[in-house]
C-alpha cells in the first residue's frame, strides 16, 4: 500500500475511533472530485435522517467548488434542523479538514447545526 493511502486509512480509522465513544446524531461526508455529499445518520443504528449532495444543485458557469461546497453545509444543517437534530458529531472520514470539507462544516454551523 503506498504511503497517501496509508494515511488515509490511519485517519479515517483514527477519527471513527474517536468519533465511536460520542452518543450524537453522525454528520457523514462524502468528497468525491466533482461533487461533495453530507448526510445526517442515527445515533444508534445509523440510518439516515436526511442526506443532500452538490448533484442535486443546478450549477451556474461562475460558481466554483468551494461556494457550492457551502450551499450543501446550508442545506444539510436546514434538513437536520427541520428534523429535530440540532448536535452532532462531524465524521470526516479520510480526508483533511480544509478547502470544501472545512467550508461545508462552516457553513452548516452558521445555519445552526453544532458540533
Amino acid at each position: 500500500m503506498n504511503n497517501d493511502k496509508l494515511r488515509s486509512l490511519r485517519r479515517k480509522t483514527r477519527i471513527r475511533k474517536k468519533l465511536a465513544s460520542v452518543k450524537k446524531h453522525k454528520l457523514l461526508v462524502f468528497r468525491s472530485s466533482k461533487h461533495i455529499y453530507a448526510s445526517v445518520l442515527t445515533e444508534q443504528n445509523d440510518k439516515t435522517l436526511c442526506s443532500f449532495s452538490s448533484v442535486k444543485i443546478n450549477k451556474t458557469e461562475g460558481q466554483k467548488k468551494l461556494d457550492i461546497a457551502k450551499l450543501v453545509g446550508e442545506k444539510i444543517a436546514e434538513m437536520a434542523i427541520e428534523k429535530g437534530v440540532k448536535e452532532v458529531k462531524f465524521d470526516k472520514g479520510p480526508y483533511k479538514y480544509h478547502g470544501r470539507l472545512k467550508v461545508l462544516a462552516d457553513a452548516a454551523r452558521e445555519k445552526g447545526l453544532s458540533f
